[in-house]
């Protein structure tokens, strides 16, 4: 049975608007003013550095600032009010893992060059029009919205949720962003591109602007995702352990 906890919150020591949840949206601020800005910031910073420097850079400080979100929001993660308890449900962990492993299918699409992103090869900017781009044209958002569905679901805090409607409005905020950047770069051909997909996952498909090529999808990279959920399943409890232990 599902229950639904309203706490007494003049007495409860977690609070509906704990400190935490102003420094989680802080931090989800300061990291899409970096990322989004840094993309802005592209074409010009490639003029001046060269396509590999700025790759180096970009992810540093992606990675940098990912990581110090992903640590504070396991430590606190149970902060605020709970809202619901379901963990101990039987049907709610292998809903939770399998739109997690979901999610990764869309955050980290076939679409990404590893070569690239490691700048190994010059870094480059790809206009894509198969793949998971069939099914929806920012695959990223996508993912994170199944990601913060699956994660809310299991903790049930205020928390969770106000870090999970963070993340959803910064991801919302760059499927504009990254429109604009392409059309800027690209013009009539990502115009085309636009009228062939859509944001909305299937939609394109649906109202037949789209046609799903099945084979676009049996790719190795596929196969790396999948080692990598495995992987991350795995390593989940060390990460949480690991993440307790840097007070923050």
């Amino acid at each position: 049975m599902i229950s639904f906890v309203l706490p007494n919150t003049l007495t409860d020591p977690h609070r509906w608007f704990s400190a935490s949840h102003f420094i989680m949206l802080g931090l989800i601020g300061g990291f899409a003013l970096a990322h989004s800005g840094l993309a802005s910031l592209r074409l010009e910073a490639e003029k001046r550095v060269g396509p590999r420097a700025y790759r180096v850079l970009f992810a540093i400080v992606s990675i940098s600032l990912a990581v110090v979100l992903i640590i504070y929001f396991l430590n606190h993660r149970y902060d605020g009010v709970q809202l619901w308890q379901v963990q101990g449900q039987p049907w709610v962990m292998p809903l939770v893992w399998m739109l997690s492993a979901i999610s990764f299918l869309f955050l980290y699409p076939s679409t990404f060059n590893l070569l690239e992103i490691a700048a190994i090869q010059q870094p480059k900017v790809h206009l894509y029009d198969a793949g998971i781009v069939r099914i929806t044209r920012h695959p990223q958002m996508v993912g994170q919205v199944i990601w913060c569905i699956a994660h809310t679901l299991w903790v049930g805090t205020t928390f969770t949720l106000a870090t999970s409607l963070g993340l959803i409005g910064y991801h919302l905020f760059a499927v504009w962003h990254g429109d604009r950047r392409l059309t800027i770069r690209y013009g009539d051909a990502f115009a085309k591109v636009k009228a062939q997909t859509s944001v909305i996952p299937f939609l394109a498909v649906l109202q037949g602007r789209q046609t799903l090529n099945l084979q676009e999808f049996i790719r190795p990279a596929y196969l790396g995702i999948a080692a990598f959920v495995a992987l991350f399943w795995w390593a989940h409890p060390l990460m949480i352990r690991a993440s307790a232990g840097i007070p923050w």
